[in-house]
């Protein structure tokens, strides 16, 4: 107990510390409540009081992208106000962290002009460092506000088996902690799903991880299959505590105009000026195509990209000039994934990078980094050029049954490439 009301103190010492912005010096753990109002969710609680149309999004990774939580507290705000229409804007993408997050928020989210966003990252942004964790949560929050001032944001934190060793001390894992500060300095309300998981697990409630055999005993509630994907029953747990948290903050919150909260950064360095640039075909040189939105991944993934070329020869390039810090490529991985020649500034990388990888017996969404830390002031030139050998296949050997033959087939032939966007820190001179 002495302990745990010592951490308590540091946290009422904490706010000083926040409203000077990040201290990157240390990485202090915070205290984990099951939810926090701060500034509360005003301005879409009063739309919703008076019966008037509301958007929602929900920007975060395959937790959220499940028909689970999302679903769920969607249909618990239409049941909470029936007068109000709810539209949901699904903009989760499993595998993601807000490093792409903060890139594509404006695509996936902000362009269908939501009245309330939550934000979940915390379980894939669990191996990120605060610094990097900062820069793109705060270009998430400024992106957001500078657009839309009265859209109200919610961070939410999820579970992972691991988590529970903090949370059993009454702290949020690091991730979730760094969220919180940004979170203090914004005003920004948030929720701790996390810790109502561990809370019943202490209590005998709960299994946080048990196989699809296995029956669980009388009485106990079995969170996820593999420790980070819930069952129905996790995901019920996570609307619950959602329901709670907002009834709880209805009677106190007012509407509140954000935009007056971005004349001071949590970070200099934050990603506001992040962005998704579309490929167009001045950028292209070779036998690229356009992938039709209307079958195969043209169709599977046009949800998320705009256009998607495909380039398949040898010397096919991307190739664009842009002012600012750094630039990656927003494109597919797949068992028929080639490699690039990456060139910046006229500098050509030693050795080809395989867009290929452990995972590819299926085609997703994958970003690769071209250039970081450029001069943001200067304009930059980059290509990006398919290479003429294919890259080793053997990395995802070990997912078939039997691989010798296996790779052998036709799905894992090809040098293809298969671009989706370019994610810039900065703007696309023509």
């Amino acid at each position: 107990m002495k302990t745990r009301s010592a951490f308590f103190i540091a946290f009422l010492l904490a706010p000083s510390l926040w409203s000077q912005g990040a201290d990157d010096s240390a990485m202090t753990l915070v205290p984990a409540q099951l939810s926090h109002q701060r500034n509360g969710l005003g301005n879409v609680l009063t739309k919703l009081k008076a019966g008037q149309p509301v958007k929602i999004a929900y920007l975060g990774g395959s937790i959220t992208a499940a028909n689970g939580w999302r679903i769920k507290s969607r249909d618990w705000f239409a049941q909470q106000y029936p007068q109000a229409k709810i539209e949901e804007i699904h903009a989760a993408i499993g595998g993601t962290g807000s490093d792409l997050g903060v890139y594509r928020v404006e695509r996936d989210a902000l362009r269908h002009q939501p009245d309330l966003m939550f934000v979940e990252f915390a379980v894939n942004d669990g191996g990120a460092k605060p610094e990097a964790i900062w820069r793109a949560m705060e270009g998430i929050v400024r992106q957001t506000w500078a657009r839309f001032p009265h859209c109200d944001l919610c961070f939410v934190y999820t579970f992972k088996v691991g988590y529970e060793t903090d949370l059993r001390q009454g702290k949020c894992p690091q991730a979730a902690s760094a969220d919180e500060r940004l979170a203090e300095f914004y005003g920004i309300p948030s929720i701790n799903f996390a810790l109502k998981v561990v809370e019943m697990e202490s209590a005998g409630k709960l299994i946080f991880q048990a196989d699809k055999e296995q029956t669980p005993p009388p009485g106990k509630v079995v969170f996820s299959n593999d420790g980070v994907h819930p069952l129905d029953a996790g995901h019920a747990i996570y609307t619950e505590v959602l329901a709670q948290a907002i009834q709880s903050w209805v009677p106190t919150s007012e509407p509140v105009n954000h935009e007056t909260k971005l004349a001071k950064t949590f970070v200099p360095d934050h990603f506001q000026a992040a962005k998704i640039v579309e490929v167009s075909p001045s950028m292209l040189s070779g036998s690229w195509k356009k992938l039709t939105s209307d079958e195969g991944l043209g169709k599977n993934f046009g949800q998320r990209m705009d256009t998607i070329w495909e380039g398949t020869h040898p010397g096919d390039t991307l190739h664009f000039r842009f002012k600012g810090s750094s630039a990656s490529l927003y494109d597919l991985l797949g068992p028929d994934g080639g490699q690039v020649i990456i060139t910046v500034d006229g500098e050509t990388r030693p050795k080809p990078v395989p867009r290929f990888d452990s995972y590819c017996t299926y085609h997703r969404i994958a970003t690769l980094s071209l250039a970081t830390g450029l001069d943001p002031d200067k304009v930059h030139e980059i290509s990006v050029e398919i290479h003429p050998d294919q890259p080793d296949r053997h990395p995802v050997a070990f997912r078939l049954k039997n691989p010798e033959e296996e790779l052998k087939d036709a799905k894992f032939q090809g040098t293809k490439i298969r671009a989706g966007g370019v994610l810039l820190l900065g703007d696309l001179v023509e």
